[in-house]
């Protein structure tokens, strides 16, 4: 799902400013209902400027969103060798359970520091896609398998309203992408980064021996991300300038923000921004993190060619070769050691 190409995108560069109030905007998913105009304006004109946005009154119920975080709970602190019966060789990691110091960023020497379950979408026996989408791995203790079904049913849906107003942004009809992401290879990621001090270890000394953070500087791949959940800070997205900027939503929203696919068909319009996560403050050390990514993808046939509304003379095809959403996530996946 990652990369580290660690460009800033041209839209970026011609746009965002120095002087520009550093903070990503949040933007109220009531909007969808109540004025779609002003819907499209406000995420258009934050993803051109971000490529992030935190969206709020979402419609993910607060409760669906803690049984999810507290399932996640229970799972990892399974023993190794129970996480480990749930995880499926040669697959990629795309179902299942991945474990810690496996997934390295694209261009990056060291493994992040987490561990992580994928939950794709259920296709019924003989779907034509089947061979590109394995079946989901069930877990046997507890409610994991039903409520993480429902948190990514949740985000799909949401992603896909998301999805219209970008639609209408990028000059295309509203339901432009029904009929591209109705049986995508999406994936809810559930990831725990391990707190990185024990109980009564010093944190300096623990941050010091880590070696490295907890998520390496990368971009997504899919069209948009939906990011759910995140009960320790870290988020950070690269400014114009090079630096760092925090993004810390407020409690219960949702970071939502563009995947290369959908930079590669905007012609960079909409920017896949550089984000990590960074390791906490030595007192918070000894916590873990948890969240849960919804990586949005499209059927995985649909060929990613540069919209013609996105094309000018002054701004040029950059991605003048199709090719098709299936071969670039296989391009990336091996790129980032999952294959």
């Amino acid at each position: 799902q990652r990369a580290t190409t660690h460009f800033a995108s041209t839209f970026i560069q011609r746009e965002m400013g120095a002087a520009d109030n550093e903070e990503v905007p949040v933007v109220s998913t009531e909007l969808y209902h109540k004025d779609f105009d002003a819907f499209v304006k406000a995420l258009g004109g934050a993803y051109e400027k971000y490529g992030f946005v935190i969206l709020q009154n979402h419609g993910v119920s607060d409760d669906l969103i803690s049984r999810a975080l507290d399932g996640s709970k229970r799972f990892f602190a399974l023993g190794e060798e129970e996480k480990k019966k749930y995880h499926l060789a040669g697959l990629g990691g795309a179902r299942g359970y991945t474990g810690f110091g496996v997934e390295t960023a694209k261009g990056s020497t060291k493994h992040d520091l987490k561990e992580f379950w994928h939950l794709g979408r259920d296709l019924p026996p003989g779907h034509r896609y089947e061979d590109k989408m394995p079946p989901n791995v069930d877990v046997e203790e507890g409610e994991f398998n039903a409520v993480t079904k429902e948190i990514f049913a949740a985000l799909d849906a949401l992603g896909g309203r998301v999805l219209e107003a970008l639609a209408v942004h990028l000059g295309q009809p509203r339901e432009y992408f029904g009929d591209k992401v109705n049986e995508g290879n999406s994936i809810l990621r559930v990831i725990h980064y391990p707190p990185l001090a024990r109980d009564g270890e010093d944190g300096a000394a623990a941050l010091a021996a880590a070696g490295h953070v907890r998520a390496a500087a990368h971009e997504d791949i899919n069209l948009i991300t939906l990011l759910l959940g995140a009960d320790e800070g870290g988020l950070q997205i690269l400014r114009r300038d090079g630096t760092w900027l925090d993004v810390n939503p407020p409690l219960g929203c949702v970071t939502c923000n563009i995947g290369d696919m959908l930079q590669r068909l905007s012609n960079r319009r909409l920017p896949s921004t550089t984000h990590r996560v960074v390791n906490p403050a030595a007192d918070r050390a000894h916590l873990p993190r948890y969240s849960m990514p919804f990586f949005l993808h499209p059927n995985p046939d649909f060929l990613i060619e540069t919209l013609a509304t996105c094309v000018s003379d002054k701004y040029p095809n950059q991605f003048p070769t199709p090719i098709t959403s299936d071969d670039y996530l296989q391009e990336r996946l091996r790129e980032i050691k999952l294959k």
